[in-house]
């Protein structure tokens, strides 16, 4: 099978920190420009990193937040994941991805303790209308560029529009070659392509113009998802000076998982 990125060697620090070295392949390749990485990718392997940190049996991940700091080469990488706030039930975890000599996102994970509170446990967001199974395969969004855009399989609610819509994605590549990809990993290396699924700009639209790049991604999850089906409902929307927000809700074949946010930079294309 087929993956995102080689693990070429791991260091463990003084410190008690984790120093890992990656090379990306081309299934990473991004949408705005053809020398970086994906975001979605990134995340993924970021997410992975973060998850086999000095686990604790009775605490999860609740909340990634990833700062995009500037473009990600596709080039070779490394990653420093580290415990900037242990505890015994809250706990913050970083990791930091570097290459080319300066860092280009950085990822902080909220660790919970976990407890039974199903006698009180509700949810206000709604079940998706359909399963991936029940709807048609959809095209649109490979007319992006991009290596890792062509690794999706993606399906739409027949409702879906500029702005607004539910579709649900999955693929058959491995995050980390030779490495089974955990549940957690394959759905949250796929959620940065909020962003485009439901564009106001772009896809062959009227403004394609327009260029809409996120600046950052947040991640709240009420449970953990499962399954290898990712279902974004996103929202869409851009202000008049130049910034916008994309906002989804997150999906697994189970029912509704957690959120997220996107602020994106609204500029035009380069000529």
């Amino acid at each position: 099978m087929s993956a995102y990125y080689h693990l070429i060697n791991r260091e463990w620090q003084a410190d008690g920190s984790s120093l890992a070295h990656y090379h990306p392949t081309e299934h990473t390749q991004g949408t705005w420009n053809p020398d970086d990485q994906h975001m979605s990718s990134a995340t993924g392997l970021l997410t992975h990193e973060l998850s086999e940190f000095a686990v604790q049996a009775n605490m999860r991940i609740a909340r990634i937040s990833l700062d995009i700091l500037g473009q990600i080469p596709l080039d070779d990488s490394t990653i420093t994941t580290r415990c900037i706030r242990p505890g015994r039930t809250i706990e913050l975890i970083e990791a930091v991805l570097s290459s080319r000599g300066r860092d280009c996102i950085i990822a902080r994970a909220w660790r919970l303790i976990t407890q039974d509170t199903s006698s009180i446990a509700g949810l206000e967001d709604q079940q998706a209308l359909h399963q991936p199974d029940e709807l048609a395969e959809w095209q649109e969004m490979h007319k992006w560029p991009g290596g890792f855009i062509k690794t999706l399989r993606l399906v739409s609610e027949p409702e879906r529009r500029p702005g607004r819509g539910m579709v649900w994605m999955t693929n058959n590549v491995e995050m980390i070659a030779g490495v089974t990809t955990s549940d957690l990993v394959h759905i949250l290396g796929m959620v940065d392509t909020a962003n485009g699924v439901v564009p106001r700009a772009g896809l062959g639209l009227n403004d394609s113009a327009w260029m809409f790049p996120n600046t950052d991604l947040q991640i709240h999850m009420h449970r953990l998802p499962k399954g290898r089906w990712l279902g974004i409902e996103a929202v869409q929307q851009y202000g008049i000076d130049g910034i916008g927000i994309t906002s989804a809700v997150l999906h697994d074949v189970h029912g509704p998982f957690g959120r997220s946010e996107q602020i994106l930079t609204i500029r035009p294309l380069p000529v």
